[in-house]
């Protein structure tokens, strides 16, 4: 495993950037793509995902083959093709659709903090996944994610809550996901050892 660095994404081979920006200790696995998106403390993709027009919370973990926020065609319009949008590269005298791809990227998607996203999942553009939810493998998700719900399935459904709601509702409010480094490093063998009920109750008001 790579030693992670608080001021340097870890950027495996073969991946295209732009516009991308990192906070610490962030990763992106080989072959990735990452376009007009920000990855927060901690966050990190696996080899091959395709990430656009998205806000990655802290601690968010993305597994393989991921496509988040994928972008869409005019199909309102005669043609879906990209000849449409990305004009310049059919024709010298024809300027891109700059309107169209401002929309696109205006189309946020949000991925909450300690989030895991299984292998192969979609989620689709203005969607918000919240705190601590897990997506299945294979899932399409194309609605918003209540924190710490687990969705599977096409297009995916609530499965079950992780929590009860009233200890999400007390881990959102811990917002552990906002202590410093050297905090984290302390209460390691607690984020180890203890269930997430005993863990409120030995850092709620610490």
């Amino acid at each position: 495993m790579p030693r992670l660095s608080a001021t340097e994404p870890f950027i495996h081979p073969d991946c295209l950037l732009v516009d991308a920006h990192f906070g610490a200790w962030c990763e992106v696995g080989q072959g990735s793509r990452v376009l007009h998106s920000t990855f927060h403390d901690y966050a990190y993709c696996d080899r091959l995902s395709d990430i656009a027009n998205t806000t990655v919370g802290k601690f968010a973990n993305i597994a393989a083959l991921t496509r988040i926020g994928p972008t869409d065609h005019p199909y309102a319009n005669a043609s879906l093709h990209h000849f449409l949008y990305r004009s310049t590269s059919y024709w010298d005298d024809a300027p891109d659709d700059a309107d169209f791809l401002d929309h696109r990227r205006s189309r946020r998607t949000v991925i909450g903090p300690d989030t895991w996203l299984g292998h192969g999942a979609i989620v689709k553009p203005e969607v918000t996944i919240g705190a601590g939810a897990i997506i299945a493998s294979g899932a399409v998700v194309t609605h918003d994610v209540a924190p710490y719900m687990i969705m599977a399935g096409i297009p995916a459904t609530p499965l079950r809550a992780r929590f009860a709601p009233a200890v999400a509702e007390r881990m959102q409010a811990l917002a552990w996901w906002d202590w410093d480094h050297a905090r984290l490093r302390q209460a390691l063998p607690d984020f180890r050892t203890l269930r997430a009920e005993a863990f409120l109750e030995k850092y709620e008001g610490a």
